[in-house]
């Protein structure tokens, strides 16, 4: 498929609602871990540490360091992280609420081996 393929919308669509409706993490996490390969898990866990550290206030330079991305991915994600309303946006706040605001702090986010 390509990106401007229409099941790629459907697909995603429906992937959505799906895990939108479980409530058991072990069983989302379970498919991520199916669906991905081992390199994508790991792509994916470094963006999301990525939007966290970039809400925290964390200097992109230093976010690039520690997780080894580049300066371009990270610019990416902070222009995402800035857009008014953005699933980032959300998403950060469904965790925060469900963390019960806890004080910004660097989540996920430590020094590489």
């Amino acid at each position: 498929m390509t990106i401007d393929d229409p099941r790629v919308q459907e697909n995603l669509a429906e992937m959505a609602k799906t895990l939108a409706a479980i409530r058991d993490s072990a069983l989302i996490e379970s498919f991520l871990r199916c669906l991905l390969t081992p390199a994508e898990t790991a792509d994916i866990a470094a963006r999301w540490a990525l939007v966290k550290a970039l809400d925290s206030n964390i200097p992109q330079r230093e976010i690039a360091k520690t997780l080894g991305l580049s300066l371009c991915k990270i610019t990416r994600g902070s222009r995402e992280l800035k857009k008014n309303g953005s699933g980032f946006q959300r998403i950060l706040k469904v965790l925060k609420k469900k963390a019960g605001e806890a004080p910004k702090t660097r989540p996920g986010f430590r020094e590489r081996p």
